[in-house]
């Protein structure tokens, strides 16, 4: 029992160290060309509900074609965007065609916002890849996660943030 809890101390401890620094309260600006050439902003896109997101959580993820624990966790975030409204941020990862041949040879079936020179990410104060971001109806981050996120983690997070959004 001891060795359980202490094991769930570490990993809250080592979770407060990676999300330190990053935003808390009302979501920073989030902008820009997709993948797809259509110009959005994170505000926008729950504004009008893209895809039944009207009054929903949105998960926000920055990640990077060069990542390894990106495209390892992928399949979670698709996943989780077959329910979930998901802002995916491709950053330092190329241009609008490099991304989309990425999103293509990966069956990525959601555009990324490029932030090839780091604008966004500078913004939410990204220091590694992958980041994520639950950002309520509201536009409050209500959680943060920084490297590998598992679906069903980020669903409860989800839910959480819908369930008791202020």
């Amino acid at each position: 029992m001891l060795e359980t809890v202490l094991i769930i101390a570490a990993v809250v401890v080592v979770q407060l160290w990676q999300t330190r620094g990053l935003p808390a309260g009302a979501a920073p600006p989030l902008a820009g060309m997709r993948s797809d050439g259509v110009a959005t902003s994170l505000v926008e896109f729950q504004k009008l509900g893209v895809g039944g997101t009207a009054n929903k959580p949105v998960l926000v993820v920055f990640w990077a074609t060069w990542c390894g624990v990106c495209k390892a966790e992928e399949h979670n975030i698709v996943a989780v965007a077959k329910d979930w409204p998901v802002f995916s941020v491709a950053m330092q990862s190329g241009d609008a065609v490099a991304v989309t041949k990425h999103l293509q040879e990966r069956g990525v079936p959601y555009p990324a916002l490029i932030d090839n020179e780091g604008v966004n990410a500078a913004a939410w104060r990204i220091v590694g890849v992958p980041t994520h971001f639950i950002v309520d109806a509201h536009g409050n981050v209500r959680f943060r996660v920084v490297g590998y996120a598992t679906e069903w983690g980020l669903r409860a997070r989800l839910w959480w943030a819908q369930r008791f959004a202020a």
